[in-house]
């Protein structure tokens, strides 16, 4: 395989790398940080590949100055990482933790003095068991802890951080952790999920509000809209497909942008979307105007009907939708079992672009590839099907700002490998291989690549070196 060719992105666009705290940072009981959901989901026998956990992960706590200096020499313009809630707030709620609060002013001191603008996520998943045992997102009142803790890192951090993200794919938090159990907290409903996803956008415009009142400058969302494909022209795949967007693309974006929910919501839940947790005046909080939206892309999905259980209608959600899992592309497949269709990037781009006028300006906050890395004896790791997947979807992203896509940045997911959730440590989709015995970094040839193509970007544009 040929190293890729760099693609041709504008003048001012950006480069980043992305990672997230529980899947980095380890030190999970030290100094005053309380347990997470995903603390407990990970020591619960079953749940994860080996029963992995986040105990130790990356040792990003300890360990965050070497990984800082392997950003600089990278030479990326941003870093996206996540702030830990329960590390600023052990209950969720309620008293401050100082060692908490002072880790997070190191690392951006840290970012700021090698040149790296921090962009920071205040959630990645790993909500205080606390407010968990209290309802978690099924309950508003979770929403307006976030706002919370919202106010707080702002006012902490905000003379330092210019771009703010609220959420990261609130999709999997509320579907994949309250409607499938696949990640934490592991319950398995339908009111459940439904309500966590209403109350998860409560909360982002709850912090907006607390971010705008503390004057944040760049203030967005990370999403994971997908692009989906019906199986077949079968009524009842393309049925799937239409209750398939509503759950993995409309539920947020119609609120967040056209200011209302779903016009399908009910032909895909059984009218189970309008609960009781939506109230007056959310679209009109959810909906307050957005500085950037952050779109995390992989790979795109193709769905047929599944089997649908009309007695139960309260679990209508992912499972009876059918997700397909060969590859109709005929593509090479990452080991997550992911199919490789930088085209299908272009897509997404620019249908969110066609439908949402007015849509704010995007940024790929998440886009990757696991890949299987291994040590070579010459000390390297030799990448190159990771390369090609990211030439080919910066291909894909220089494609849609061609067709007038207003695109900003891109933060390559993932600066390390780390811990992937229920997947544990198989997959690695890091710049920066990770010994998970030693922790001994290792920079694969893909971090060369796209140390590479910063450079080269940089020298075409006529963009002051670093």
């Amino acid at each position: 395989m040929s190293t890729p060719t760099y693609p041709d992105l504008p003048a001012g666009f950006q480069f980043g790398a992305a990672t997230a705290a529980y899947q980095i940072e380890g030190a999970h009981d030290e100094d005053g940080r309380g347990p997470s959901i995903w603390d407990t989901y990970s020591h619960t026998p079953g749940r994860t590949l080996d029963g992995a956990t986040g105990d130790t992960a990356c040792d990003h706590y300890h360990r965050y100055p070497e990984d800082v200096a392997l950003l600089r020499e990278l030479g990326v313009d941003n870093y996206r990482f996540s702030i830990a809630w329960p590390r600023l707030l052990p209950q969720g709620t309620g008293p401050v933790n100082p060692k908490g609060l002072d880790f997070y002013d190191r690392l951006i001191d840290e970012l700021l003095a090698a040149g790296i603008a921090p962009a920071a996520t205040l959630y990645h998943w790993d909500l205080p068991q606390a407010l968990e045992d209290r309802g978690g997102w099924r309950v508003r009142e979770t929403a307006e802890a976030f706002a919370e803790y919202a106010a707080l890192a702002a006012e902490r951090y905000g003379d330092r951080v210019e771009r703010w993200m609220t959420l990261n794919e609130p999709f999997c938090s509320a579907f994949l952790g309250y409607g499938l159990g696949r990640h934490a907290p592991g319950a398995q409903e339908g009111r459940g999920a439904l309500a966590a996803a209403h109350h998860l956008l409560v909360g982002h415009g709850l912090a907006v509000r607390e971010l705008r009142a503390a004057g944040a400058r760049q203030i967005g969302i990370a999403l994971n809209p997908d692009r989906l494909h019906a199986a077949s022209d079968r009524p009842e795949d393309l049925a799937a497909l239409r209750r398939a967007e509503v759950l993995h693309n409309e539920v947020w974006t119609e609120p967040l942008f056209a200011g209302r929910y779903p016009a399908y919501e009910a032909e895909t839940w059984a009218g189970l979307a309008d609960g009781p947790w939506r109230r007056p005046g959310d679209l009109e909080l959810i909906g307050a105007p957005l500085d950037f939206v952050g779109v995390n892309f992989y790979r795109p999905i193709t769905v047929e009907a599944a089997p649908h259980d009309e007695a139960d209608p309260e679990l209508r959600t992912a499972v009876d939708i059918g997700v397909a899992e060969p590859n109709p592309y005929g593509t090479r497949l990452t080991t997550m079992g992911w199919p490789v269709v930088p085209t299908a990037f272009t897509e997404l781009l620019r249908d969110l672009d066609a439908r949402y006028p007015g849509l704010p300006p995007i940024w790929i906050t998440e886009n990757g590839s696991a890949e299987s890395d291994s040590l070579t004896p010459d000390g390297r790791v030799h990448d190159a099907e990771r390369v090609d997947y990211l030439a080919g979807h910066l291909a894909a992203v220089a494609d849609a700002i061609a067709a007038g896509v207003d695109v900003r940045g891109y933060f390559l997911w993932s600066l390390l490998d780390n811990f992937e959730w229920a997947r544990g440590y198989e997959q690695r989709f890091g710049l920066v291989h990770v010994d998970y015995d030693t922790l001994t970094r290792t920079p694969k040839d893909s971090y060369h690549w796209y140390r590479g193509l910063i450079t080269a970007h940089r020298a075409r544009t006529e963009e002051p070196a670093r």
